[in-house]
C-alpha cells in the first residue's frame, strides 16, 4: 500500500490551512505557507505541529519552484 495522494485534495496543513505537497523520497508531507514537513508513517499523514520538521530555506525554495 502506497500513500493515496488523492487525500491531498482534502486534508491542509493544521497550521496555516494551506495546501500540501507529497514528497515522495523523504515520506513527507510539505507545507510551504507554513516551512513545515510533516511525517508519512507506514502511509499514514502525521498533521502534528510537534511532529514536523521546519524546512530550510532552499527546501522552500524548491518546493516553490
Amino acid at each position: 500500500m502506497a500513500f493515496d495522494t488523492k487525500l491531498l485534495e482534502i486534508i491542509a496543513c493544521p497550521v496555516c490551512k494551506g495546501k500540501l505537497a507529497y514528497d515522495k523520497d523523504n515520506k513527507e508531507l510539505i507545507s510551504t505557507a507554513a516551512k513545515l514537513a510533516y511525517p508519512v508513517r507506514d502511509d499514514i499523514p502525521v498533521l502534528l505541529e510537534n511532529e514536523a520538521r521546519e524546512l530550510s530555506l532552499e527546501e522552500v525554495e524548491k518546493w516553490n519552484s
